[in-house]
């Protein structure tokens, strides 16, 4: 795989992240919404969307390879894992792994105790249970949008 990097995101990645996460979206995620989920989540992942994101204070990273933008990792209040997707050619080779890891630690190092939360689609639960995280409920259907939450506690864990 070509060296990839990860930095910090800012607000002038708000396109970038976007173009990334709505066609994954379409191909592994609305396929399961009924048409208000589709428009619901599209219009939540516009650039202006994500850019206020950054600007409120949602901690994220992007995954750059040669100058494209492969991955994007999102957490909220350094406790809920709102974004993690990652460009179909770079899945399967660790990459949503080490995105996952680096903001973790970050989160932890700022005051997270070691509680994660995440409201997965259903094709992202196998990558989240890899992670260590477990459901914590049924699917919920919030204005049209499936997921399913989950919970990772890693409080009794040593982190370095």
């Amino acid at each position: 795989m070509p060296q990839v990097e990860i930095r910090i995101a800012d607000v002038s990645d708000d396109e970038r992240i976007a173009a990334l996460i709505n066609p994954l979206a379409e191909k592994f995620i609305l396929c399961d919404f009924a048409a208000a989920g589709r428009v619901r989540f599209l219009s939540d992942h516009t650039p202006a969307a994500i850019a206020e994101r950054l600007r409120k204070g949602f901690r994220y990273r992007v995954a750059i390879c040669e100058g494209e933008l492969v991955g994007v990792v999102g957490v909220r209040d350094n406790a809920h894992l709102f974004h993690l997707f990652v460009a179909e050619a770079f899945q399967h080779r660790g990459l949503a792994h080490r995105l996952w890891e680096g903001i973790m630690v970050e989160c932890l190092r700022a005051g997270n105790p070691g509680v994660f939360t995440v409201n997965s689609s259903r094709f992202a639960v196998p990558v989240y249970e890899r992670f260590g995280f477990t459901g914590t409920g049924p699917e919920q259907n919030v204005g049209g949008v499936l997921f399913l939450p989950m919970r990772l506690d890693i409080s009794a864990r040593q982190v370095e």
